[in-house]
């Protein structure tokens, strides 16, 4: 197996990703704290158990806390949620992807396999995104 190529000095994808990645885990840890937090301020420590906490944290939506005796949640779920909904579903996914995507590329070489990977794996992040931008906006 042979190691990659320096990359080459100024932004380029690699350098990009690079700067995306340590950014997304920064934004995906703000967007849990938030969440958490809220969860903590609407008195979920002492009315739903650890597993419906982290669920709300992430995706707040009052039909996962069903049967608790929280306060009525309606108007808290509005489009800001939905929107760290959304910013959590694009950060976590791309985030996933651009490291299966180095993954890949430290495995493949530079060959001619490349452009190929690199198409399919652009097609499966379009995909994740799609379909989760539709169970945010649907649920």
């Amino acid at each position: 197996m042979s190691s990659r190529t320096v990359a080459k000095r100024g932004f380029n994808l690699d350098y990009m990703m690079w700067l995306f990645m340590r950014l997304s885990a920064l934004a995906l840890y703000t967007i849990g704290l938030t969440g958490l937090i809220a969860a903590f301020v609407m008195s979920a420590r002492t009315q739903t158990d650890i597993s419906t906490l982290i669920r709300w944290t992430f995706f707040p939506n009052p039909s996962h806390i069903i049967s608790s005796d929280i306060i009525n949640l309606d108007s808290w779920i509005n489009s800001f949620w939905q929107v760290m909904q959304m910013l959590a579903v694009f950060f976590g996914v791309t985030h996933g992807i651009n490291g299966l995507r180095i993954v890949v590329e430290d495995f493949i070489g530079s060959n001619w396999w490349r452009p190929i990977w690199r198409g399919f794996i652009f097609i499966l992040w379009l995909f994740i995104l799609l379909v989760a931008v539709y169970v945010v906006l649907a649920s």
